[in-house]
């Protein structure tokens, strides 16, 4: 690619996102960098940017819950690799995050050197994780049930998710999406059918699971 790759820095400390811009100066091909400082400010350099060829998602950035705002990004964008960027690194929200989507995973421990080869490996068309951590399985079958219940949704339906958890109403989805009320409303039914709850709000809650347990762990 002669124009070099575009990628997002979804961060909420200044310092932490100048560390991975100097990380990434470091990869030849990388030519723009956006930065976001909250996950509003993801989600706009995500939809205003079709172009993007990564996204460096912190976990625990204002506005977003742990891995419930990497499924929200997923469905605003299939294509687009994201790596998850974050201090929670152990091994359960590591391989969650790796089944919900993400191209990768860089603990906020990392070398420059390790950020630079994860950047180099998911921009390949790979997948990254921290070498040495053994991923292991879900112990948690409800969790594991959720994980196989959110990877069947559509990346529209994933989208829909996401704005549901962030207390949009049909109507005001209908319109940030461009399209009919009815359709959302077709789509709300077909999520919840997939989740396997009776309302909008059970949907929340299941989603909520999901998206605080990394903050947790590390708490």
């Amino acid at each position: 690619m002669s124009s070099g790759y575009k990628v997002v820095i979804a961060d909420d400390h200044p310092l932490f996102r100048g560390a991975l811009k100097q990380a990434l100066s470091g990869v030849g091909d990388v030519a723009t960098i956006l930065e976001a400082g909250d996950f509003e400010s993801a989600k706009a350099a995500i939809a205003g940017n079709e172009d993007v060829d990564l996204v460096l998602l912190d976990l625990a950035m204002p506005g977003a819950s742990g891995l419930s705002g990497l499924i929200s990004l997923r469905g605003m964008n299939a294509t687009v690799p994201l790596v998850v960027v974050s201090a929670h690194d152990d091994p359960e929200t590591i391989r969650r995050a790796l089944e919900l989507g993400a191209s990768g995973f860089i603990s906020k421990s990392a070398s420059m050197e390790d950020i630079r080869q994860a950047v180099d490996t998911v921009l390949g068309g790979g997948v990254t994780a921290p070498a040495g951590i053994d991923l292991g399985t879900e112990r948690d079958p409800e969790i594991s049930d959720l994980i196989k219940r959110l990877q069947s949704l559509t990346p529209q339906q994933t989208r829909v998710l996401g704005m549901l958890a962030e207390g949009l109403l049909n109507k005001q989805i209908a319109y940030e999406l461009g399209v009919s009320e009815a359709t959302i409303k077709a789509h709300v039914s077909a999520v919840l059918h997939k989740l396997g709850v009776d309302s909008r709000t059970q949907a929340v809650i299941l989603l909520s699971r999901i998206g605080s347990d990394p903050v947790q762990a590390g708490t």
